[in-house]
């Protein structure tokens, strides 16, 4: 698994505006009648609405979609009774996600109190102000009690995530692997490991699906529930055992399934061999497993496993569920979230790891073609399809069984939606990388004696995205590297400077003296280049020392793409180099060009640069949709400008006539469908808006990305030059170290697919 180190994680969360989350306004608010409306006296009316149909709640108000994550700290992750401030960043974070896999606005709430029935009452009073309550990280046996009460006396779905969640995620992991093994349901033996809330809901969901209740022998930290025990909960009593067993060891011999929901290392590998003939093992300690993938899997061929750990096949993680039983439980406006609906989302689930898996997971998880079987038996965290498939099998589960207040008739309706909501390009980054991963590269940082590079640069080599080289001072970059106390030791430090350098500088200077003798380049010139770092680092690039640079934070932008030009110069077949920029925006990411090279693009350069856009946007797994940007509409002006722009759409459409692309057009235009279609009805933008622009000039482009990224405080990569012959990528000048991490991400992914140009 990738290092996460301490001083990072503070860092994460206390840069900047502090925590994870924030709240945005929905509405205006830029004049004084915005505010009037918002507040006093508009606010009245909806108040008074609501005072005579409290359903109009959901009208008027954020309520549908608002979801409190509540916690009392009592049982947080691995860290136990740690109080609710402690357990706030672990709140903020369960927030964090309904929000990036379902779209669903949450407050998180920690309450001081331990004693169930003042919790109950604290999570009454404040009920009205939500759609939905997730608890989490509460202690047994209170949580059961908790969950129960407020279930039975609210009518909002309440659902205790560390119970439930796991239960539905391996009641579908145990459904696919009972298929992938050839066993009935019905017949089979399972051992369970830990007696806590998830393992009692587990127990429940399993018998729901047709287990056996005499099949099931459960051990908590004092061995097997045997119904001779006298110190057993109600809870644990359900699931006491008449058979005359007394330890793990025992019980595991001759059984189908395990599951671990205790403690690591506790399972042997003479255990799993006790076990009968393809045997199921879920081992869900986290962060150490009962028993390790590595050492179940080497004295078992034929064992299925899954484990809560993202380094192994099959793991088992509450992300699969919760996002997605909230968000259909949320849209039919339920009651409750029962047992019906938690069995609606086993199945969906487990079906989902039944079907095709679309390529983009195939990519994230480096793998040629992901397909069912004992590796693969519930899908993956990053499938998009989780969001349609399991919200709407729960929210249908609620209509039928009669929770749902706000049935919903138009599926395919209801799944567009959903598929908007989300915006299915916003995971760009993540994409990105794990291309990346799979591909690691080496790149030659060419300012490698700057700490925010250094910085970036041990990101890069903990995230495995690349093999950095530091191209600097070596005494400063190791007096830095000390200093901040950087894993960096082990890291390639070239010094121009030092000995051990002079041959490959003489060499590389040769080398560019013979390609630059008749562009007024001498030897003496030559050799001095070789002692700039930004001529060196192309020069390592071009011949394979290397196979990306980046450069750019303490020097100007055409100080450092001169070199490039000189040395790597374009890609072959690419008539004209052009510099993009990625916003990544809450709808999606938003591709602007030409925003760094050519200052009047001619109407050849417009078709060149929209062609070279188009193509890198698709490597990205994201259809290109172009818009031509121009101050006028589809011929509204005869102004050259706008001339040049309408001739160079025309042309594009008919070199790609497959491509989604449409000018000269103005940019709000560009980003409303709803306006081209009711006054454009031709165009191709007019029934989704644009993601990739093309900017008539370099002013209109550069002003545009810097006054957006300023604005919105969005997220810019870039600039992204494009259609160089190697990998090579040119900094903002004093970029930060995320921005000098992203653009690493962006550099090692070009350099592969370069690679791959120039084998093919």
């Amino acid at each position: 698994m990738e290092k996460i180190r301490k001083e990072e994680a503070l860092e994460y969360h206390s840069s900047g505006r502090k925590g994870k989350i924030e709240v945005v306004p929905t509405k205006p608010t830029s004049t004084q009648r915005d505010l009037s409306l918002a507040y006093s006296p508009g606010v009245a009316e909806p108040c008074r609405e609501i005072d005579k149909n409290k359903e109009d709640v959901y009208k008027y108000t954020a309520k549908g979609n608002l979801v409190a994550v509540i916690s009392n700290g009592t049982a947080v992750l691995g860290l136990g009774n740690i109080g609710p401030e402690a357990s706030k960043p672990v709140m903020e974070g369960k927030g964090l996600l309904f929000k990036i896999f379902a779209d669903i606005d949450v407050f998180d709430i920690e309450i001081d109190a331990e004693d169930p029935e003042k919790f109950i009452e604290v999570v009454k009073a404040i009920s009205p102000t939500f759609g939905g309550i997730n608890l989490e990280d509460i202690k047994a046996p209170e949580a059961f009690l908790i969950e129960k009460r407020l279930k039975e006396e609210l009518n909002i779905p309440i659902m205790h995530d560390d119970q439930h969640g796991t239960a539905i995620i391996s009641g579908a992991a145990l459904l696919n692997a009972l298929e992938v093994a050839n066993k009935k349901i019905g017949e089979v033996k399972i051992v369970i490991s830990g007696a806590g809330a998830a393992a009692y809901s587990c127990a429940t969901i399993y018998l729901s699906l047709g287990v056996k209740l005499e099949n099931i022998v459960m051990l908590d930290s004092k061995g097997v529930i045997r119904k001779d025990r006298s110190d057993l909960s109600e809870t644990k009593a359900c699931f006491a055992t008449e058979r005359n067993i007394n330890d793990l060891k025992e019980a595991i011999k001759d059984a189908d399934v395990f599951l671990g929901l205790s403690i690591g290392n506790v399972v042997s590998e003479e255990m799993i061999l006790s076990m009968n003939s393809h045997p199921i093992v879920f081992a869900l300690a986290n962060p150490d497993p009962e028993i390790t993938y590595e050492k179940a899997t080497s004295v078992r061929e034929d064992l299925i496993m899954a484990t809560g750990r993202s380094d192994n096949p099959n793991q088992v993680n509450n992300v699969l569920g919760f996002p997605y039983i909230f968000r259909g439980a949320l849209d039919v406006r339920a009651t409750k979230i029962n047992e019906e609906m938690k069995l609606a989302a086993v199945k969906a689930i487990a079906e989902l790891a039944k079907k095709p898996v679309p390529e983009e997971v195939n990519v994230v998880y480096s793998s040629k073609k992901i397909v069912f079987g004992k590796d693969y038996i519930i899908p993956k965290p990053n499938d998009p399809r989780l969001l349609w498939e399991v919200s709407t099998a729960v929210a249908k589960a609620a209509i039928e069984s009669g929770v749902a207040k706000n049935p919903i008739k138009d599926w395919g309706g209801y799944k567009e939606e959903l598929i908007h909501r989300m915006g299915r390009d916003n995971k760009l980054i993540q994409s990105i990388t794990n291309i990346a991963k799979q591909n690691p590269k080496k790149v030659v940082f060419a300012e490698g004696s700057s700490l925010p590079i250094l910085k970036a640069a041990l990101l890069a080599k903990d995230e495995g995205i690349c093999h950095p080289i530091l191209l600097g001072n070596r005494k400063k970059i190791e007096l830095l590297i000390k200093e901040y106390n950087l894993d960096l030791e082990d890291v390639e430090i070239v010094d121009l400077y030092e000995d051990e350098t002079s041959a490959l500088k003489e060499k590389f200077a040769e080398l560019i003296f013979e390609k630059r003798q008749r562009k007024g380049l001498n030897k003496k010139e030559a050799l001095r280049q070789m002692e700039l770092r930004n001529y060196f680092a192309a020069m390592m690039v071009e011949h394979g020392y290397a196979d990306a640079a980046i450069s750019g934070v303490t020097r100007k932008y055409k100080d450092v793409i001169l070199p490039a030009l000189q040395i790597i110069g374009k890609q072959k077949g690419v008539n004209k180099l052009a510099g993009m920029y990625i916003l990544m925006t809450n709808k999606g990411p938003m591709f602007f060009a030409d925003t760094t090279m050519n200052i009047e693009p001619t109407m050849q350069d417009l078709v060149d640069i929209t062609l070279l856009v188009s193509d890198t946007v698709s490597r990205f797994n994201i259809q290109p949709r172009v818009a031509l940007l121009s101050f006028s509409n589809f011929g509204s002006s005869e102004e050259e400008g706008a001339k040049k722009v309408a001739q160079a759409t025309a042309i594009v459409k008919t070199l790609r006539p497959e491509l989604v692309i449409d000018g000269e057009i103005q940019a709000n235009f560009a980003l409303n469908p709803d306006m081209v279609k009711e006054n454009f009805p031709f165009s191709l933008l007019a029934e989704k808006r644009a993601n990739t622009f093309i900017f008539p000039n370099l002013a209109s482009g550069n002003i545009t990305y810097k006054f957006l990224q300023e604005m919105l405080q969005v997220d810019a990569i870039g600039p992204i030059l494009l259609g160089m012959d190697k990998s090579f990528h040119v900094l903002q000048l004093g970029s930060s170290i995320r921005e000098i991490h992203n653009m690493t991400r962006i550099a090692v992914m070009d350099a592969h697919y370069k690679q791959q140009f120039q084998n093919d």
